[in-house]
């Protein structure tokens, strides 16, 4: 059997509501057998996601420093607590159907995981999971250097990844960040002292995830993809 086409794309900078429409959309198209299946790559503007287990609580900055530092903050349909997405970090969302032969949800989350640790090898970092649901992501020593946070329909994925590539870690302070306390954050820059660029980064990360996922990849440009209000 050939494998499935997986259309990928680094899209560049986009602001999170119409990242998240677009995902949607393209996931109606799946679930309509009327569009290809997707990884789109982005890097976002400032933002606080929080997931269906996130409180109001668990972002710590006034409203002054948000507006200090430009932040917005989102409610997210995806699982997990809060997060941050910024310049630097590079977002991943597979729009894939898990049907029929990878309907197990502990599964994808370690693929996910399998796909940001082979990534972050190539960049000369040992990453690792960590046991617990509360200890989701993937790991650099006893820092996180990835999140993920997913949302499922009838199988069908959306939302996804965030892997800090040259991200400023300090924002992370206006948060609980994955409703950990005491959290430590990395980054790829921050452990090897090289930014690599988001680009060569989301090469890496479409290249594993189609190895993994058994998927042919096509890249396809970003204009070819409607999205509104795309940029910040």
């Amino acid at each position: 059997m050939n494998p499935r086409r997986l259309h990928w794309s680094f899209l560049g900078r986009v602001a999170y509501a119409p990242a998240v429409a677009l995902q949607e959309r393209l996931r109606e198209d799946v679930r309509r057998r009327r569009g290809p299946e997707h990884l789109l790559l982005v890097e976002h503007p400032p933002v606080f996601t929080l997931g269906r287990n996130a409180s109001p609580a668990d972002v710590v900055a006034s409203v002054e420093w948000l507006r200090r530092h430009g932040v917005e903050v989102h409610r997210a349909s995806r699982g997990g607590k809060v997060t941050y997405h910024g310049p630097g970090q590079l977002v991943g969302y597979p729009i894939i159907d898990l049907n029929p032969d990878r309907r197990d949800v502990r599964r994808y989350v370690d693929d996910l995981q399998e796909v940001l640790i082979l990534t972050l090898a190539d960049f000369g970092i040992a990453a690792r999971r960590r046991e617990g649901k509360a200890f989701i992501g993937v790991w650099a020593g006893e820092e996180k250097i990835a999140s993920i946070g997913v949302h499922l329909a009838r199988w069908i994925t959306i939302h996804g990844f965030a892997l800090n590539v040259a991200t400023d870690l300090s924002q992370f302070a206006g948060i609980v960040a994955c409703g950990l306390p005491e959290v430590r954050m990395a980054s790829i820059e921050r452990l090897t002292g090289r930014a690599p660029a988001l680009a060569e980064v989301a090469a890496r990360v479409a290249e594993h995830f189609g190895r993994i996922f058994a998927r042919e990849l096509v890249q396809v440009a970003a204009d070819s993809l409607t999205l509104n209000g795309q940029g910040e």
